[in-house]
């Protein structure tokens, strides 16, 4: 029986949810399998991968051959480094502590590049906020000096109404008295 590391696709339609999982070559994508190594959200940014790396190495170990895809996560996350030391070990080329040396090195500058990204995108998210806050405030502030303009203008037509209305009313009385007269 061939086995694959493989994903098995959940979730809805156009919000895809992945298990990683070894399979039976011959079963379909979303059928039966072997065991559930891990999970992947490609929804999110960066991408969320929970794996049990020590699962991954073991089916990897028994001869299983991940697709592209899985073979991309399980390089990601340091699987595929892992396996690669283990054969040096059983080789006999590095010792274990050695090996594990290495992989703690990796995976610190992984989780270094990783929150690296993180940041420079919860900065970006950060301004992009800021420069939405800051363009609505000069909207708000237009509008309300457009409004105030407005108010004044309305206020300045109806007052001086009154008072040419009052000139023009002294200026009927003395045509009045001069017909009458």
């Amino acid at each position: 029986m061939s086995v694959k590391i493989r994903l098995q696709r959940h979730g809805k339609k156009g919000k895809p949810f992945y298990w990683v999982v070894a399979a039976d070559a011959r079963s379909k994508r979303d059928g039966k399998y072997l065991e559930k190594i891990g999970t992947y959200n490609p929804n999110t940014n960066p991408a969320t991968i929970d794996l049990n790396i020590d699962s991954a190495v073991q089916w990897l170990h028994n001869g299983a051959q991940p697709t592209d895809t899985a073979r991309a996560i399980l390089s990601y996350t340091g699987a595929l480094l892992k396996h690669h030391l283990d054969g040096g070990i059983r080789k006999g080329a590095l010792t274990q502590e050695q090996a594990d040396a290495k992989l703690a090195t990796w995976l610190e500058s992984k989780t270094g590049t990783v929150d690296a990204k993180k940041d420079g995108l919860s900065k970006v998210q950060a301004d992009a906020k800021a420069k939405a806050f800051k363009a609505e405030q000069d909207v708000n502030a237009k509008r309300i000096a457009t409004a105030a303009q407005a108010e004044a203008d309305a206020i300045a037509a109806a007052a001086p109404a009154p008072e040419v209305e009052a000139e023009e009313a002294p200026a009927a009385e003395e045509t009045n008295e001069e017909t009458q007269a």
